[in-house]
């Protein structure tokens, strides 16, 4: 089996894999006073300094939740509902979010609150467009720092400085989960006050995400949770911790941020060699301005993205035909028809994400099927 669906998910790393049967075998709940329970809080305590360092992160505090989503949700609901501490109703969020902040933003709609999308034609935020939507103040701006669908990079950082320099109290959020340990940043670059991550997407285990809040943040008592009981992590989302994927998501974190430098030359060399091998294909790649080297995007000429997908299942490669959280929906990708593909081509493009357990050969297999169905697959017009 040749794996090209990196972006959805990601075979768990032996280092992630040794963590959370570590974990298993130490199986006691982390509020629990005893040596099982001690032994389970040192595990998170040491799992969530290895993600904090990751995200080079010296400050703030780190919440571990169920997923990507869940700590997506926390930051927009769980903002919007520290209703004393809210000034605005103007929420500002791109046309080509991950259903996790689409949708969630879409319910806040629902209540009242002024939503504005900034477009991302090309795979750049309009600059224009957010300096015209700063017109009114604001409350809070989430924008993704990499599309997981185009690989598109913003520039989340010249964003949340135009929204800072303008209404200081807004809060900038961004959903990195496609960026972390794929490009560099930190929490000081990108002038955010809050950051989302996703264990299964850097090598960990599926079951847990985390979002990282700035001290102001806490400080001034923005962010309530949308999860309540037992009151853990810090009362910001409550239930027993998976220590189980904290421990792989901890593991996972130490072991990219650590290979970082050599793990991303390598994988852009991949992103750089099939673009190569397709470029004599009778396929039309998808580029961004600025694009993060795990993803590429790739519209075929008149043949439906499942119909391609499901050819190279059958020669034993998995690829993707756009967001898997959207996999079910029978809409068109707003990502792709947001970077300029018209709803028809959008419906006939592939992704294809890397990972460092790829290689080149596993490149020139993807590209001598993608031919062979070009070849043999009935066409549409």
């Amino acid at each position: 089996m040749i794996y090209f669906d990196n972006s959805a998910t990601t075979a768990p790393s032996a280092a992630a894999r040794a963590a959370a049967l570590g974990a298993l075998d130490g199986f006691g709940n982390p509020s629990s006073l005893h040596a099982l329970g001690y032994a389970a809080e040192k595990k998170l305590t040491e799992s969530r300094a290895h993600v904090m360092s990751a995200l080079a992160a010296k400050s703030g505090k780190l919440i571990f939740t169920a997923s990507g989503s869940e700590a997506n949700n926390l930051a927009i609901i769980g903002s919007a509902n520290a209703k004393t501490r809210r000034t605005a109703n103007r929420i500002l969020t791109t046309d080509c979010e991950h259903p996790s902040v689409e949708n969630t933003v879409a319910e806040l709609a629902k209540q009242g609150f002024e939503v504005v999308k900034i477009p991302t034609k090309g795979g750049a935020l309009d600059m224009s467009a957010l300096d015209a939507a700063l017109d009114k103040p604001v409350f809070l701006a989430s924008f993704m720092l990499v599309n997981n669908e185009t690989g598109s990079v913003f520039d989340c950082a010249a964003a949340f400085s135009k929204i800072k320099a303008k209404y200081p109290d807004a809060i900038c959020h961004t959903d990195a989960v496609q960026g972390f340990l794929k490009v560099k940043f930190s929490p000081v670059s990108l002038k955010a006050d809050m950051i989302t991550v996703s264990g299964h997407k850097i090598h960990a285990i599926k079951g847990v995400g985390a979002l990282w809040v700035s001290d102001a943040i806490i400080k001034a008592k923005k962010l309530v949770p949308t999860v309540h009981g037992g009151g853990q992590e810090d009362g910001y989302r409550s239930g027993t911790e998976n220590t189980v994927g904290i421990a792989a998501f901890g593991a996972a974190a130490e072991e990219g941020a650590r290979g970082f430098a050599s793990d991303i030359a390598y994988i852009n060399g991949l992103r750089d060699y099939a673009i190569e091998k397709l470029c004599g294909a009778e396929v039309k790649l998808n580029l961004p301005i600025k694009a993060a080297p795990h993803v590429l995007s790739v519209t075929l000429p008149h043949i439906k993205s499942e119909t391609m997908l499901h050819f190279l299942s059958s020669k034993g490669i998995c690829v993707s035909s756009g967001s898997a959280c959207s996999s079910h929906s029978a809409k068109t990708s707003s990502s792709l028809v947001s970077f300029g593909l018209a709803p028809k081509e959008a419906d006939c493009t592939i992704r294809v994400s890397f990972c460092r357990y790829n290689t080149k050969e596993e490149i020139d297999a993807l590209a001598d099927a993608i031919n062979e169905g070009l070849k043999n697959l009935v066409r549409i017009r």
